[in-house]
Order: C-alpha cells, then sequence, then structure tokens
C-alpha cells in the first residue's frame, strides 16, 4: 500500500531538513530498467568487475525488476554539478553519496524498514575498490547505482520532467540521479 499523504508529509519534512529541495515522489513501476543498461556497464564503463556495488556485483535485470516491484513509493533526487576536472567528479559524488546513506538511515530510523537507496553515481568512497562485496572496506554505506541496478535513468526521469543529457565535454552540466526506495 502506498504512503499516506501524511507519511509523506512527515517524510518531507525528514529530507528537506536534511537539505533536499530537488526531488520528487515516484511510483516505483514507473522505474524504467532495461538490458541495454547491463551491457553499457558490461561494455563501456571501466568499474566493471571492479567495483563492489557494480555488476557482476549487482542483481540480474528480472531481479532488479522484482526488488521495484515490492515497492509503492520511490524519490527521485536530482543533483547538478560541473567540473573543471573529470576526476573532481569522484570526489564530489563520494560528499553526495556518503549524505544520502544519512538520509536513507533517517528514513529507516522514522519506521520505514525497507529503505533502500540508488546512489547517484559509483560509489567511489575508496581510493581502491577491493571490487568484492565480501572484501568491501565500506560494506554498511556501500549501495549500488541505478544503473547497476539496470535502470535506464535517462527514460525514467525524463517521464518525471527532469532533464538529462549526454554531455559532450566535461565543463558542461551534469544532472545526476538518485533513488530512494520506501516501503
Amino acid at each position: 500500500m502506498s504512503l499516506t499523504v501524511e507519511a509523506k508529509a512527515t517524510l518531507d519534512d525528514v529530507i528537506q531538513k536534511k537539505g533536499y529541495t530537488d526531488y520528487k515522489w515516484i511510483e516505483p513501476h514507473k522505474i524504467i530498467t532495461a538490458q541495454w543498461v547491463r551491457m553499457k556497464c558490461m561494455f563501456g564503463c571501466n568499474g566493471y568487475g571492479r567495483c563492489a556495488a557494480c555488476p557482476p556485483n549487482t542483481p540480474s535485470l528480472n531481479e532488479c525488476e522484482r526488488l521495484f516491484g515490492e515497492y509503492e513509493d520511490a524519490l527521485v533526487l536530482h543533483f547538478t554539478g560541473t567540473m573543471d576536472q573529470p576526476e573532481e567528479r569522484h570526489n564530489w559524488s563520494a560528499k553526495i553519496n556518503a549524505k544520502l546513506v544519512k538520509l536513507e538511515r533517517e528514513v529507516f530510523l522514522a519506521g520505514y524498514e525497507r529503505a533502500f537507496l540508488l546512489f547517484m553515481d559509483s560509489c567511489c568512497f575508496c581510493k581502491e575498490c577491493t571490487g568484492t562485496r565480501e572484501t568491501c572496506q565500506e560494506p554498511t554505506m556501500a549501495r549500488p547505482s541505478p544503473e547497476a541496478m539496470c535502470v535506464d535513468v535517462y527514460s525514467t526521469v525524463r517521464q518525471f520532467g527532469y532533464g538529462i543529457n549526454v554531455r559532450t565535454d566535461y565543463d558542461q552540466q551534469m544532472d545526476r540521479y538518485a533513488f530512494l526506495m520506501v516501503h
């Protein structure tokens, strides 16, 4: 059953006290998943097989779809940033992801035991990832990105009125999205 208006208002207070204002409540069944996203991870991302929170250390497409089907509500949180150097993205992402883990914990403590976060970028907490969940140095903080969970972020966020485009230069604004599953 979906959260009541009162429950969402209570969570909105928690979310806004953490400083988040650019977000929307969505229905998780509207999250678009696709096999092509996993293919882009496998053939196009240097994190594939090297990161504890990235494929192949994440569920299959069918398991991801099943997970999203277990939720009635979710948040999509929007972040923008512009970097002077490509490597600055990882520090920026790590800071935001660390704050997002705290938000997930606050939602959990508010009585939503199924709260589960998908980072707005890859994990980025460790300078060198061990590559497996078993040896992860930050197992309580590591979370997958939406792409690691087969989410077609472009199609998903566009249906909710958010903008996102492929960047052609590093000095262009990035639009990043995190998802917080709530039940």
